[in-house]
């Protein structure tokens, strides 16, 4: 399955932005097809190359597909409501940060760089026909002392992956919905602002 078979949400966007972009979403059901090893690690390398402050690269990728111990291991630690959808995905990861620098410095950055990962890895899944949806709904502390993260680390989100394409048959009457409902996002007006917070001018 590639870009051409992936299934759109309508996007309305206000100004152009390219097909990679408009076209994403994330779903919460995944076709029945595994997602190899292979494709896992083409999307790794798109989050290998993001950028990040200094280059210290904090983020850590634990992940697992259906069926063993390590998917199992993730699944236990989902909140109820996103462990409900979640067993359609094929793949599941967390996103894990290390809050401290090389020198053993607050990181304030790491939170940010972790996302610059997942954007790229997102983006590269997209062209694939691959959807991934990202997840707070996680026991943070259970998760990292079931992984044997060091204490300056910090799991910040868990990640579905699948290619797009999944019966919404498969959820629950209440998410059916948000699987064909048209996409959303504040307008530009409500979060550009070329000066100070309080007294916004226009673009």
């Amino acid at each position: 399955m590639n870009k051409e078979n992936t299934p759109l949400k309508k996007t309305p966007n206000d100004h152009p932005i390219m097909d990679t972009i408009k076209d994403r979403w994330s779903p919460r059901v995944f076709a029945d097809i595994p997602v190899s090893q292979t494709d896992l690690q083409s999307l790794f390398e798109a989050g290998r190359w993001a950028a990040s402050s200094n280059n210290f690269q904090p983020w850590n990728i634990v992940w697992g597909v259906k069926g063993s111990k390590s998917y199992e291991r993730i699944m236990n630690h989902l909140v109820e409501f996103n462990q409900s959808w979640a067993v359609n995905a094929p793949v599941l990861m967390l996103g894990v940060i290390n809050t401290k620098t090389p020198d053993g410095k607050d990181n304030y950055h790491a939170l940010h760089d972790l996302g610059q990962f997942t954007a790229n890895m997102a983006l590269q899944a997209h062209s694939m026909g691959i959807a991934i949806h990202q997840m707070a709904g996680v026991d943070f502390e259970a998760a990292k002392k079931e992984f044997e993260f060091p204490e300056e680390y910090h799991v910040a989100t868990a990640i579905a992956v699948g290619y797009y394409g999944g019966d919404k048959n498969n959820l629950n009457e209440d998410l059916q919905g948000a699987e064909t409902s048209p996409r959303v996002r504040k307008k530009q007006d409500e979060f550009i602002f070329n000066g100070n917070f309080v007294k916004r001018e226009s673009l």
